[in-house]
């Protein structure tokens, strides 16, 4: 046998192995308390209150005046209709024909298609009617335009076979037709129209003309 080597045993190796592990341990130990150091976030400094900033009201102002479109009659368009008669024509219409401006009769004071487009644009105008629902009976409209309008008017009333000329201050047209109903009677149908500065008198009549109609409401319009 040898002598002077002294034999390690197990219990020496156990101690060898028990220092490594709490060295081991002790090192996992700090690691760890440098991470949780390291990841907590860094004091920063206190946000300023937001200051929102407050515009100004601005002050009210004054409403632009819209011009007016209408262009000047030169005379004062009645509202009513018995204004646009004489006296005396008034009378007479009331005998002859009445009622004045019955809900039933629809009869337009044109069927010329730019004269109804005008009367339904919106323009200022007076509608008078005479006579029940039937075929005897007229329709006027006074309505103020502009000159373009007029000259639209005039220009469609010559296309459509109106005869026009300088009459009561200013121009007038005319058209009229005879033609024979179902029962062998005679129609007569017509229109007559005055333009003058900035009005616009359309009449259309069916089998109904009184005598001086239309020189009646000129004369008493511009008087």
């Amino acid at each position: 046998m040898t002598i002077g080597r002294r034999r390690r045993g197990p219990i020496a190796r156990s101690h060898l192995r028990s220092g490594v592990r709490v060295a081991t341990v002790a090192t996992l130990l700090v690691v760890g308390t440098s991470l949780v150091t390291a990841c907590q976030p860094e004091p920063g400094p206190t946000p300023s209150p937001t200051v929102t900033a407050v515009t100004p009201k601005p002050e009210p102002t004054e409403p632009t005046p819209i011009e007016s479109n209408t262009p000047d009659a030169g005379i004062d368009v009645p509202t009513a209709c018995e204004d646009i008669y004489s006296a005396d024509m008034l009378a007479s219409l009331n005998r002859q024909n009445p009622p004045l401006n019955d809900p039933g009769v629809t009869m337009l004071s044109t069927e010329v298609v730019d004269g109804i487009e005008i009367l339904e644009s919106g323009v200022t105008t007076l509608r008078c009617s005479w006579g029940q629902p039937s075929e005897f009976g007229l329709a006027t409209n006074v309505t103020v335009i502009s000159a373009e309008q007029a000259e639209t008017l005039q220009g469609a009333m010559l296309n459509a076979g109106f005869g026009c000329g300088d009459e009561l201050g200013g121009t007038v047209c005319r058209v009229e037709q005879r033609t024979i109903d179902l029962d062998d009677n005679e129609v007569i149908h017509g229109e007559v129209h005055v333009l003058r500065d900035s009005v616009w008198i359309s009449t259309r009549y069916i089998n109904f003309t009184p005598d001086g109609y239309t020189e009646d409401i000129v004369s008493t319009l511009w008087s």
